[in-house]
């Protein structure tokens, strides 16, 4: 069962970890690129600071954003800002989403996210906590997969290989972590069964985009190229 008072709480000891790390750059630093392709730090951290607001109308019943075009401009809009500023919006939003959170509600009622995707409330703070977690390693500020919280990086390798259960483009996946943990996923596609096996860290990059798979050994097949999330 998920615990949403415990999700809220890891997002906030990850917010204040990603604000520490950050108050360590200087305006030139935010404006590099980071590691996401056509992002500079500074459009990682708009994009923290819009997406707090968006999971925010989530909970509240509002449409996450009104619609693709605006989120994308918001994000270009505030991507050029100084640091301080930056970061006090970071900060601001991720104390309304808190509040928002800390309201008695029906954490069993189903809430509509992008896309038409819809979700229970109580898993609201755990995408979110994935939200901070993730873009933090993305900033590319020393802050990287290996660093995560154990707890996270099972939890999201649970949600990404079910994110992937019968997807048509990927084969029949057997998933394996040094420490013992399993997983399947795939199954839409012709081919398998693969076996992927490493670090938890290295399933977690693989499956989420971060890595390119090589810290990872496979049987049975090639490493599946799995879609874009």
């Amino acid at each position: 069962m998920i615990d949403h008072a415990h999700d809220l709480e890891s997002v906030r000891e990850a917010t204040e970890r990603l604000l520490t790390a950050v108050a360590e750059l200087d305006n030139a630093s935010a404006a590099e690129p980071s590691r996401l392709p056509g992002w500079s730090r500074g459009h990682v951290l708009a994009h923290i600071a819009r997406n707090a607001d968006a999971l925010t109308n989530v909970l509240e019943g509002r449409p996450m954003y009104s619609d693709a075009f605006v989120r994308d401009a918001d994000i270009e809009r505030d991507a050029p800002r100084p640091l301080d500023v930056q970061l006090t919006d970071v900060r601001e939003s991720a104390a309304r989403f808190q509040a928002t959170g800390a309201v008695p509600a029906d954490w069993s009622r189903t809430v509509e996210l992008r896309n038409g995707v819809v979700d229970a409330a109580a898993r609201v703070p755990f995408r979110r906590w994935v939200e901070v977690e993730l873009h933090a390693v993305d900033l590319g500020i020393g802050y990287e997969l290996e660093d995560l919280p154990q707890e996270f990086v099972v939890r999201e390798i649970d949600f990404l290989a079910e994110r992937f259960a019968g997807h048509q483009a990927v084969p029949s996946t057997g998933l394996r972590s040094d420490d013992g943990g399993t997983w399947t996923t795939g199954g839409g596609a012709p081919g398998g069964p693969v076996g992927v096996r490493g670090p938890a860290p290295e399933l977690l990059g693989w499956l989420a985009g971060r890595r390119d798979g090589s810290g990872l050994t496979t049987d049975g097949g090639p490493l599946p190229v799995l879609p874009p999330l």
